[in-house]
Formats: structure tokens, C-alpha cells, sequence
């Protein structure tokens, strides 16, 4: 770390005002930034003070994904491996398959040391991908703009790569970052300007352009020439009794070991990864809380009233819970601080919006089985409009209180 400070120092006449590359000063900062503290600190008064900046937020956010990202990688491959060694499937016989034959990889499904390098050897391409375009559109906006990089991307890169299915090919993940961070965050001013959750702007995109690579049951198991739908859509075509057909338990759902996303599929850990935000105060339990409350009421009342309706209108809300992505939704995408609702009132109403549509999404058109995406990116629309609802109710109850109604 010294010798990257000395490093820095010496990199700075070059970037600084008149330097040679004073463009790029965005970046200088960025690295700069990332490792130390900021060089700008608030000193005097009336500025409030808060030991909790920019930087130590986005670490806790990543701090919190970890544990259902290393799940995921290792789940990516346990399914695969056990998909190969059941029906006798090759390997991957692209660059993949090369890699782990160098590395002396078997594919056996009991092996952690398998099943971690199979689903290594899928998350980083997608994840180097993604930052090396992400990192581009926000450096050039930062360099028109005059602004510093800050490590909000960082975030954004690990959710997008987490949210999509491991056989995705690596140019749509490339597209579909793009479109995020462009369309969804800078286009409106860059981080904390946003109204819009980048990385589900994103992964949105790709859901309606290329629905066959996203949400074709051949995504799922990183197996050539190997097709299995995840709980979420096999439910959607057949109710609870397909799922149980299927032989997918509650828990192995609970817990993660079942197709899908890379890092979604263990509620558990989403759940545990939620609980650290709201323990570091940066995630809203009102929002945690009020989309699964609309989640449990709006299943009680199709479980009750429209079981005739369509298969998933039987499902219980502790399957709506465990299946998709709905847990890693509702501790990561919904609590975004940016684009959801600000007021304590409205924290509750944004929520409770999320947990409803997500249900009415996946009970309703199942053609859009994954629910809990589009119904965040709806609440993210409407999330200004909630809180002026609150404030005006609030200006109005004080007006009555005080005789001026």
C-alpha cells in the first residue's frame, strides 16, 4: 500500500489541473479514493459529519453479497457436475473445459474443490466482463463531465452479474451493463441522480430483448446440450404439484441448491446478506419488512380466492419466498437507497407495492415468472410520487391540527 501511495503522489503533477492528463483526473481519483481516504474532508460547521462515507458503504453492500455470491459459484457448479455425472454429459469444450483440464479439475459433484472451479471458470468471465464495460461508459462520463469515478459501480457490477443465469453469453452481458449504467444512472446525472436500480435497468433489458438467453431453461446448468427449468418456472407451468414432482424439497429451495441465477438462489443467505445491511444502517427494514407483508398478504388471497386461477395461484408465500429471486430482490434491489422511496411512510407503501406486484406478476402472466424485477422497477417510478403522497398527507393533518384546513 506505501509503494501505490508513493506511486500516486508521483502520478499526480500528470493529472492535476495543466497536467498532461488532466482528462483523465477522474480516474486518478477514482483509484486514489478507492484505497485511502479522500483527500476533501468536511471541517467546519454547519456540514453535517458522518464517519460512514460513500466508499465504506459500497464495501459494507459487497461485505453483504459475499457469502450468497460464493454460494452461487459453487452452487453453478454443483449443478452442472451432478447434471454431467447423472446423464453422462461431456465437459465444456470451449476455452472453459481447456481451463479446468489444466488445472487438473474433475467434474464430480461431491468435490468442492469441482464444483468451486466449474462455476469460477463461468461467474468471472460475466463479472470481468461486466466491469470492463461498465468501467468504460462510467469513465467516459466522468471524463465529460469532469466528475470523479466513485465506487458506486463496484456495487452495481457484482448485483448485475449475480442476477443473471450462468450460460448467458458474455456479449449480452456486456449489452445489458451498457444499457444500465447509460440509460438507467448516467444519463440522469450518475450516482445518487438515478431514479432507476442500474443493475435491474439492466438485466430488465436483456429479459425483453433476448428472452430465449435469459430465461430459456438451457441458461440455467452451464451444460452443453442440458435443459432443466428452475422451481420458479416449472411452478408456473404446473403449481405446487410439478414442483413436488420435480423432487425440489422447501429447503434444498431455502437454501440455494436448485437451479437459477448465480447468486440468487439460496433465500438464506440473501437473507443473512440483508440483515448486515440493516445492521450497518444501510438497507431500511421498513422496505424489508413491507415487501414480505404485501408478499404474504397478496398470496393468502389468491391461495383463498384463486386457486381455480391459474397453477401459481396455489403456491403458499414460503414458496413465493425461496423460489426466483425474490429474497435476493427484497434485501438488495428494493432497499437501493437511490431509487426507492426516501420517507419512513412511504418506505412502508414502496415496499408493500413490490411484495404485491410480485405476486400478481407471477400468478397473472406467467409469461413473466420472475416478478420480483418488474414490479421493483415499477415502485422505482413511482417511488417520488409515494413520498409527495406522504408529504401533502403530512402538511395536511398539521393544517387540520392547527385549524387552517
Amino acid at each position: 500500500m506505501r509503494a501505490l501511495r508513493r506511486l500516486l503522489d508521483n502520478l499526480h503533477p500528470l493529472f492535476a489541473k495543466g497536467g498532461r492528463l488532466e482528462n483523465l483526473y477522474a480516474v486518478y481519483e477514482m483509484v486514489d479514493t478507492l484505497f485511502f481516504s479522500p483527500a476533501d474532508r468536511t471541517r467546519v460547521a454547519p456540514h453535517v459529519r458522518d464517519g460512514v462515507d460513500l466508499k465504506r458503504v459500497m464495501t459494507a453492500v459487497v461485505f453483504a453479497a459475499m457469502p450468497a455470491a460464493v454460494f452461487g459459484i459453487w452452487n453453478v457448479g454443483f449443478q452442472a457436475n451432478s447434471a454431467i455425472q447423472a446423464l453422462s454429459l461431456a465437459g465444456p469444450d470451449d476455452w472453459r473445459g481447456l481451463v479446468l483440464t489444466v488445472l487438473s479439475v474433475g467434474y464430480n459433484p461431491a468435490s468442492l474443490w469441482d464444483n468451486m472451479w466449474y462455476g469460477m471458470v463461468y461467474f468471472l468471465p460475466i463479472y470481468a466482463v461486466t466491469l470492463a464495460a461498465g468501467g468504460f461508459w462510467e469513465v467516459v462520463f466522468a471524463a465529460v463531465r469532469n466528475h470523479e469515478v466513485n465506487e458506486g459501480f463496484l456495487v452495481t457490477s457484482l448485483l448485475f452479474a449475480l442476477i443473471l443465469p450462468p450460460a448467458i453469453p458474455l456479449w449480452q452481458v456486456a449489452l445489458g451493463i451498457s444499457f444500465g449504467v447509460v440509460l438507467g444512472k448516467e444519463v440522469f446525472g450518475g450516482t445518487g441522480k438515478n431514479f432507476l436500480n442500474p443493475a435491474l435497468t439492466g438485466r430488465a433489458f436483456l429479459f425483453f430483448a433476448y428472452p430465449a438467453q435469459i430465461s430459456g431453461d438451457a441458461v440455467w446448468t452451464a451444460v452443453d446440450g442440458f435443459s432443466g427449468a428452475t422451481p420458479l418456472a416449472v411452478g408456473t407451468s404446473g403449481g405446487m404439484a410439478a414442483i413436488a414432482a420435480s423432487d425440489v424439497s422447501w429447503m434444498d429451495a431455502f437454501v440455494g441448491v436448485i437451479q437459477g441465477d448465480l447468486g440468487s438462489t439460496s433465500a438464506l443467505l440473501c437473507i443473512l446478506g440483508g440483515l448486515i445491511l440493516i445492521f450497518f444502517r444501510i438497507a431500511s427494514w421498513r422496505i424489508i419488512l413491507g415487501v414480505f407483508l404485501g408478499m404474504v398478504a397478496t398470496s393468502l388471497l389468491f391461495n383463498f380466492f384463486g386457486t381455480n386461477y391459474t397453477p401459481m395461484a396455489s403456491m403458499p408465500w414460503y414458496w413465493h419466498l425461496v423460489v426466483g429471486g425474490f429474497a435476493f430482490g427484497m434485501m438488495f434491489m428494493a432497499t437501493d437507497p437511490v431509487s426507492a422511496s426516501m420517507s419512513n411512510t412511504g418506505r412502508w407503501i414502496y415496499g408493500a407495492l413490490i411484495g404485491a406486484l410480485t405476486v400478481i406478476i407471477r400468478v397473472a402472466n406467467p409469461a413473466f415468472p420472475e416478478g420480483i424485477m418488474l414490479a421493483i422497477l415499477f415502485a422505482n417510478l413511482v417511488a417520488p410520487l409515494i413520498d409527495y403522497g406522504v408529504v401533502k398527507a403530512n402538511i395536511s393533518r398539521r393544517r387540520r391540527r392547527e385549524g387552517l384546513a
